[in-house]
């Protein structure tokens, strides 16, 4: 039977497995790509190493809540082919628990840590691996631990999660913000948390960007001036300062009005970091059939 290169492509999207993988599997079961699949999920334990160098810039986040105790765990994959298999939402969720329960600060902990079925976080990944055919890696993970109220969330894909730290307010309020931080992507939390070399430098950015004739005016107006353009860069970079999604105010009113106060939060963005490779998947499909 010919190898096709709609055939090599379809096994590259069934398995997430490199397109000379998937020739070289087709022309080894003649063409019957059910087999090829099969026999490349049984060669799985013999590759695993090899996949550890690719590199995984995808994958999803798992969260685990109990009252004011919320992890975050972020775990990579190849392919958002395999990100968005079933399999794999499992074993993120899995992870996710299982560093909730152990009380896990780190990711190495989190590995070390026991799934409902008593083999350790690692012991899975490792057979995660040999069944998706990817490289697949725990890569970071945050939490909030206290007595405050948590707010929690995931966004539907799976790609930006959120922890806030909330003391006072209530559930409904954490969520809201925990929801406009995903959405907006504050880099700090309120005006004092914004590095002094930053602002010090959108002020000469300011500055240059004035016109002589502002240039020349008296300096406390000039120092009006150029502090109302950093109050309001300011405001942007911070969730205090930005207007909250939910209303027409600001996120500090909402805040206040609910007498709470944020006391931090977490963003986690899958990927976020990893250099990734742009492949294109037309020239690599007729690379391989050229082979």
């Amino acid at each position: 039977m010919e190898i096709t290169a709609s055939l090599v492509k379809e096994l590259r999207e069934r398995t997430g497995a490199g397109m000379m993988e998937c020739k070289k599997a087709l022309t080894e079961a003649n063409g019957d790509i059910d087999a090829a699949a099969e026999a490349m999920r049984k060669s799985g334990a013999a590759k695993a190493d090899k996949k550890a160098d690719r590199v995984a810039a995808e994958g999803r986040l798992g969260l685990a809540q109990d009252g004011g105790k919320a992890v975050l765990v972020e775990v990579n994959s190849e392919t958002d082919f395999v990100a968005n298999d079933d399999n794999f939402k499992s074993f993120v969720n899995a992870v996710a628990a299982a560093a909730l329960a152990s009380g896990a600060t780190d990711v190495e902990a989190v590995k070390a840590a026991k799934l409902a079925d008593g083999r350790t976080v690692e012991e899975a990944r490792a057979t995660a691996v040999q069944t998706l055919g990817e490289n697949i890696q725990i890569r970071r993970m945050v939490k909030v631990d206290g007595n405050n109220t948590v707010g929690a969330y995931v966004h539907t894909n799976g790609k930006v999660g959120v922890l806030v730290d909330l003391v006072g307010g209530d559930v409904e309020l954490a969520r809201g913000l925990a929801m406009h931080v995903a959405a907006l992507k504050p880099p700090h939390n309120k005006a004092a948390d914004v590095p002094a070399d930053f602002v010090e430098k959108e002020k000469e950015i300011e500055l240059a960007k004035m016109s002589e004739k502002d240039k020349a005016k008296p300096a406390e107006i000039l120092e009006k001036i150029i502090s109302g353009k950093i109050n309001k860069i300011v405001s942007d970079v911070t969730l205090y300062g930005q207007t909250y999604v939910l209303g027409d105010t600001t996120v500090e009113q909402v805040v206040k009005a609910a007498g709470a106060d944020v006391a931090g939060f977490q963003l986690l963005i899958v990927g976020e970091g990893i250099e990734k490779v742009v492949e294109d998947y037309a020239a690599e499909v007729a690379k391989a059939m050229q082979v």
